[in-house]
């Protein structure tokens, strides 16, 4: 869990990767992950290696990326809120997860070409977004540094993020620290915490689209390690159950 936590700290969003393959060492780590998180069925979690053709050419990332060889794809009904979600929250726990290796990422719902992704779709499934990873330079270029702030919106205030009918335990504000800290589609952090007689909740006002539904299950994970661990029921407004001290 510390390496995970760390991680949140540590990760930032990378749009330009290096043209060296992923090792084998690499490969099994994340595989292994995949094939735990994976496990029970609910949702569909595949590593692409070696195929760049979602990112390829201008009008398929519209610049936003250069050197995508390798992305996670995240697959799911997203007319299904909470199977959306728990694709936020695993896909996430593959986010740090790489992040702790030593790899780049980044989520991305919307600059890639869905039809030219090297995933078989069985009926009903669809691409809800992917994760690129790979190995980046240790600095951001001066474009990739430019993206990067066209992209992000400035982040909220801790005390926009929560509410609380007391003052709010150190636990609590240590995994809201973590949450403010957690990607989010444009940068919108829509996903309120509420502590109220020592329950925590997660919400988001509505599920406009999927990626509402992925923020929810990212902040949910976020907070999870930031709290020092504990166990989320799936839902919007659903509930969090500490780990007992």
């Amino acid at each position: 869990m510390d390496d995970l936590l760390r991680a949140i700290y540590r990760r930032r969003s990378r749009r330009n990767y290096l043209e060296t393959p992923l090792d084998s060492e690499d490969v099994g780590s994340l595989k292994d992950l995949m094939l735990e998180l994976g496990g029970n069925g609910d949702r569909s979690i595949r590593l692409v290696l070696d195929s760049g053709e979602a990112f390829n050419g201008f009008r398929k990332s519209y610049g936003m990326f250069s050197g995508v060889k390798n992305y996670i794809a995240l697959i799911g009904d997203n007319t299904d809120p909470i199977e959306v979600e728990k694709l936020g929250y695993y896909g996430e726990r593959l986010v740090l997860h790489a992040t702790a290796l030593g790899l780049g990422t980044c989520w991305v719902c919307g600059t890639f070409d869905r039809k030219s992704c090297n995933v078989e779709l069985l009926g009903g499934e669809s691409i809800i977004c992917v994760i690129t990873v790979g190995y980046v330079p240790p600095k951001m270029s001066v474009r990739e540094k430019f993206i990067y702030r066209l992209v992000h919106r400035k982040t909220k205030a801790l005390e926009e993020m929560y509410a609380s009918d007391v003052a709010a335990p150190n636990w609590f504000l240590a995994g809201m620290k973590a949450v403010q800290s957690a990607p989010s589609a444009m940068n919108r952090q829509p996903v309120t915490l509420t502590y109220r007689g020592g329950t925590v909740s997660a919400s988001v006002e509505e599920l406009k689209n999927e990626t509402y539904a992925l923020d929810l299950g990212i902040a949910k994970l976020h907070f999870e390690l930031g709290a020092g661990g504990g166990e989320w029921a799936f839902g919007n407004g659903a509930e969090f159950y500490r780990a007992r001290e």
